[in-house]
């Protein structure tokens, strides 16, 4: 394996070098450390999509709130209950309940309750992470105290002058409000998930690098990042549609196997997981992450009348089945918590 510094430079390098032999060298190398510090096992989290309501308007997401043709809908408490004992019963060990971004109370209040009904069905043994954007410190507090206990933000780019020409530049999306939450979810005890965009524009490789790092020096717990798909819906995928370049598909999709795999050497103990917009690039894109280093796979078990209302981008799969693993054993009732988490804590 060919020696990559863990810098800016050294990262970089990596990430624009496209010589093939060095690509399956670097993916192989990672899919392997996976195996040895995680073990060999892929754990599955039921993707719950409960609402496609949104208070913010990010430039790239297809369910922004400005977006007046998107599909807007919310799950009933039985929907949701019902998709968690499919979950439990399938032996899922695990589900990610996801949404657009809400703080009024009536929402807080009910995913607190909603918590605590799935954590009485399971008898405790279903783990939830929940991934329902910037929250105040007292609403993430109680939501840990009601029983979730792994929550994804994604910074999306760790780079803050590229973050605002992702987002509006006011109050409501703030670069700095994104860090404060991470660092909030940190000191209140979650396991703390993040992530970043890749192939964006604007964006370079040397970008990707900082991205890396930042995960890195922040320690982070668990990482859901895939490739940048243009949402012709939203101002960022109308400009890429008609006058901005961004990487091609098999671009972004290389970038992002190659952002997994550099992850996995950086941070061998982590959770990474093979994020399904990989698999609008290429029908086996998560098999191909879970080869370079991912552990982790989230089926969708939204019910099927509301799966192309959760549009954040063009084309996006409701997966529910699991990849071609090969000899990949499946965590079956088991949370698969990060192997960090576990020794910092």
């Amino acid at each position: 394996m060919y020696k990559i510094s863990p810098t800016i430079s050294g990262l970089t390098a990596a990430l624009e070098n496209n010589d093939r032999e060095f690509c399956r060298k670097l993916l192989s190398e990672a899919g392997t450390l996976r195996d040895r510090t995680v073990g060999g096992k892929v754990y599955l989290r039921g993707l719950l999509e409960i609402s496609s309501i949104c208070r913010k308007d990010c430039f790239y997401c297809g369910i922004r709130c400005s977006n007046g043709n998107a599909s807007r809908y919310t799950l009933s408490d039985e929907e949701i209950i019902s998709a968690s004992q499919f979950a439990f019963k399938e032996g899922y060990g695990s589900i990610c309940i996801q949404s657009g971004e809400r703080c009024d109370s009536d929402f807080t209040s009910r995913i607190s309750r909603l918590v605590r009904a799935i954590k009485d069905i399971s008898d405790g043994s279903l783990g939830i992470t929940l991934s329902l954007g910037e929250q105040s410190y007292d609403t993430l507090l109680e939501w840990f105290e009601a029983g979730a206990h792994r929550y994804l933000i994604r910074i999306e780019t760790s780079n803050p002058d590229l973050y605002a020409r992702l987002h509006p530049q006011d109050a409501l999306h703030s670069f700095d409000r994104r860090l404060n939450v991470l660092q909030d979810l940190r000191s209140i005890g979650f396991q703390v998930g993040s992530g970043v965009m890749i192939g964006l524009p604007f964006q370079s490789c040397r970008d990707l690098a900082g991205d890396l790092l930042f995960l890195k020096e922040f320690d982070i717990d668990m990482v859901g990042m895939g490739p940048y798909i243009p949402h012709p819906g939203t101002p960022l995928g109308k400009e890429c549609l008609s006058a901005l370049s961004i990487p091609t598909a098999e671009e972004r999709l290389s970038l992002s196997l190659k952002m997994v795999a550099l992850l996995r050497l950086l941070m061998p103990d982590i959770n990474i997981a093979a994020t399904t917009a990989l698999e609008v690039l290429d029908p086996r894109g998560r098999e191909k992450a879970i080869a370079a280093g991912a552990n982790i796979v989230m089926p969708n078990i939204s019910p099927a009348r509301v799966r192309a209302g959760y549009d954040l981008y063009e084309g996006k799969r409701n997966l529910t089945e699991s990849p071609a693993l090969g000899e990949i054993e499946i965590g079956y009732n088991q949370w698969g918590d990060s192997l960090r988490f576990k020794s910092r804590v």
